[in-house]
């Protein structure tokens, strides 16, 4: 399995990027610093220029690689579904109980995320936390219908219906199963969000986890 997953290449849609980052050291030191930068300031505060200062080179030469610091943040949110979605094959293939590979999914959903030394310029704690506070910026727009129609949020709509077809296979009868694969995977970023910043409107504190949380609430819901 581990060389299994030094091999593996996340994949992005296409139109997101002008040039693959991945192919020239150049776009992974874009990516790397992007990440450490954007957790360090947030997006708003985020600037090619800015980045530029950090990677030492110039403005222009991010722009070879994006468009824009909306298409950046689109490409790190579907790498990071990518690689979630490379998760939830890797460590539920061999489980053979619906239920239990359910509970595997969903704990692999909501947990707090850890490095992954398999890709040493891509940082993803760092980009989790991302993920958990400036992911939704990147289709809360009035571009959103577009993108959609050009396939960027491909990876995000594949990682929800991988859940939610594990959901009918434990309850084939269950009409929400999208709309609970969904809310599992948004609420547990929502979650994570609550616990660093409003702490007085989750449970999810003291030794509860989001993970904790929606698991009951699949066992509840599929019982």
């Amino acid at each position: 399995m581990k060389n299994l997953l030094t091999v593996l290449k996340i994949s992005v849609p296409d139109k997101i990027f002008i040039k693959d980052p991945e192919t020239s050291e150049l776009g992974k030191r874009i990516i790397e610093r992007s990440i450490i930068l954007i957790n360090e300031i947030g997006f708003e505060s985020f600037t090619f220029k800015k980045l530029g200062t950090k990677i030492g080179s110039n403005e222009s030469s991010i722009y070879r690689y994006f468009e824009s610091k909306h298409k950046l943040l689109l490409y790190l949110s579907s790498w990071y579904w990518a690689w979630l979605e490379y998760q939830l094959v890797i460590e539920t293939f061999s489980i053979s109980n619906p239920f239990n590979k359910l509970e595997k999914a969903v704990t692999i959903a909501t947990r707090i995320i850890e490095d992954d030394n398999n890709f040493s310029h891509i940082n993803e704690t760092l980009l989790y936390r991302i993920i958990v506070n400036e992911s939704s910026k990147s289709f809360l727009t009035k571009e959103v219908d577009t993108e959609n129609k050009e396939g960027y949020f491909e990876v995000y709509k594949r990682v929800i219906i991988r859940i939610s077809e594990m959901i009918l296979d434990v309850k084939k009868e269950y009409p929400y199963a999208l709309s609970l694969a969904s809310t599992i995977i948004e609420g547990g970023l929502h979650q994570h969000f609550l616990n660093e910043h409003f702490l007085s409107i989750t449970n999810c504190k003291e030794g509860k986890t989001p993970t904790n949380f929606f698991i009951d609430l699949v066992k509840n819901t599929l019982k």
